[in-house]
């Protein structure tokens, strides 16, 4: 066999039964493949046609189908719209024509076209094929819905910035050379398992690799719901946490209020004069903590700042390390993906106000996804970040850790969340300068977060251990293929 044939997961195809309807044509055609001669798709085809390029219009001469028409395989004619088209004899559909997505993300869909109204015509982003006296329908749409087709249009489609594939490339498509009257016997056979005519091993192929499939499928589901178990388990420690639930209380740890006149005292001796904040009010309060810890805005405790961005002739290939959002990853800076960096006289000039040191806490502000945290680490001495985040840097800065896993509980920052102007969700400065913390006293939150963070070990290991089974489940279906075609050996 040319094509080198693998399991190709399309976002268009979702549904396990059409998955597995893929793997069992693949089957089919592999073992065509091993028992004839070897043709391309043009053989089969007596015509190929781009669609017509028009408009959609409320009336017109004649019904224009396009790709978004095309749902689940039909075509709602009544919902479809107009076009005027005064020469359509290239562009008339008729029954039995074959329509191709030819771009966009559902490049090489294929639909068949039945009982068309009698003005209807196709658009510009399909192609049209219509076969010859050598094809049978159920047999190309065999093809058509099979990995060794999709295997071949991934490969046409690949390095191309706008997936995309042309009339010349689908002509070239590789499948078994096979007369109509076998096509049709032995797609009848194998949809319908009667007379087998000599396919009972083909059969068994079929079976096993059908165990096989939902064995992974089943899997994939398990590993799914382990996961759903997971995240669940990591915001109930947070909230744990954050209510001041998930360790024992000492009354020797005194009162958070001396960690919060600490931290004043800290903020006073920086200079800094901001704008008071509000007062939380009853009503403001989401839950009960314990009896010495105290509500505060983050603001009362951190200094916020929002990040820039510089022209661009601030960029150069070494200076000070530039953050972008892609950089936040999985709670950390992963500085390795795209880096960046500007000139140190704009860091220290122009971008000041956003300059960012070891121990200080990034989180995007504009999403989705929101609330992404990292705290900046000794590899960085100095850095800058753009407009998308704010920097947190605590008063006190042993306090960091508790305002990172504060964050990362995520409900008190989904409950500020606003639309912009483009419509993305955001957060401003102002609203983080507002969010509302839980503050115990400073043995107390060493200890919490010594516990978040021997509890989130755990679940890390256990996201590692779901991670490596998802990959050798990918690996498993990949061998439903491999063994599809054991078929030709």
């Amino acid at each position: 066999m040319s094509v080198d044939l693998k399991f190709i997961p399309l976002t268009f195809i979702t549904s396990n039964e059409e998955i597995l309807k893929q793997i069992k044509n693949t089957v089919l055609f592999s073992y065509l493949l091993n028992k004839n001669e070897e043709t391309s798709l043009n053989y089969y085809l007596e015509t190929t046609q781009y669609g017509f390029t028009a408009s959609a219009l409320e009336a017109g001469s004649h019904k224009l189908v396009r790709i978004t028409d095309i749902n689940n395989g039909k075509v709602d004619w009544n919902t479809v719209p107009f076009c005027n088209c005064s020469d359509d004899r290239k562009y008339l559909l008729r029954d039995h024509d074959i329509l191709v997505a030819r771009t966009g993300g559902t490049t090489g869909k294929s639909f068949i076209v039945s009982n068309p109204p009698e003005n209807a015509v196709f658009a510009s982003y399909l192609i049209r094929l219509r076969l010859n006296k050598n094809a049978d329908l159920d047999f190309i749409t065999c093809f058509l819905n099979s990995y060794l087709f999709w295997s071949q249009i991934i490969e046409m489609k690949s390095g191309s910035a706008m997936p995309n594939v042309n009339a010349e490339k689908l002509k070239t498509l590789k499948l078994p050379k096979c007369d109509v009257k076998t096509q049709r016997e032995i797609v009848q056979a194998f949809q319908h398992e009667k007379n087998k005519n000599g396919l009972n091993g083909l059969y068994q192929r079929v079976n096993s690799i059908e165990m096989l499939f939902k064995d992974t499928n089943e899997l994939s589901s398990n590993l799914s719901y382990q996961q759903d178990l997971l995240t669940q388990f990591r915001q109930s420690i947070l909230q744990e946490a954050m209510q001041g639930k998930l360790v024992k209380q000492d009354p020797k740890d005194g009162h958070a209020k001396e960690l919060l006149e600490k931290i004043k005292a800290e903020k006073a001796k920086s200079g800094r004069k901001e704008k008071e904040l509000p007062p939380i009010k009853p009503d403001e309060i989401p839950f009960e903590i314990p009896e010495n810890w105290v509500w505060c805005r983050l603001g009362e405790i951190a200094y916020i700042a929002s990040g820039s961005t510089p022209k661009q002739d601030a960029f150069v290939s070494s200076g000070v390390p530039y953050f972008k959002m892609y950089n936040l990853k999985n709670q950390k800076i992963d500085f390795h993906h795209k880096p960046q960096y500007i000139k140190r006289e704009i860091h220290e000039g122009q971008l000041k106000r956003s300059r960012a040191f070891p121990g200080d806490i990034l989180m995007n502000i504009v999403g989705p996804p929101l609330g992404k945290l990292a705290i900046i680490t000794e590899e960085f001495p100095e850095s800058n970040f753009n407009q998308a985040a704010v920097l947190i840097r605590p008063f006190v800065k042993s306090i960091n850790r508790w305002i990172f896993w504060y964050l990362n509980e995520m409900s008190e920052i989904n409950s500020i969340v606003t639309k912009g102007v483009a419509g993305q969700d955001n957060i401003s400065v102002t609203q983080s300068n507002n969010i509302k913390v839980t503050l115990p006293s400073l043995p107390e939150l060493n200890r919490i977060v010594k516990k978040i963070e021997e509890l989130m070990k755990i679940c890390d290991e256990l996201q590692e251990s779901i991670h490596t089974s998802r990959e050798q489940n990918e690996l498993l279906l990949q061998q439903v293929l491999k063994e599809a075609l054991k078929l030709n050996k």
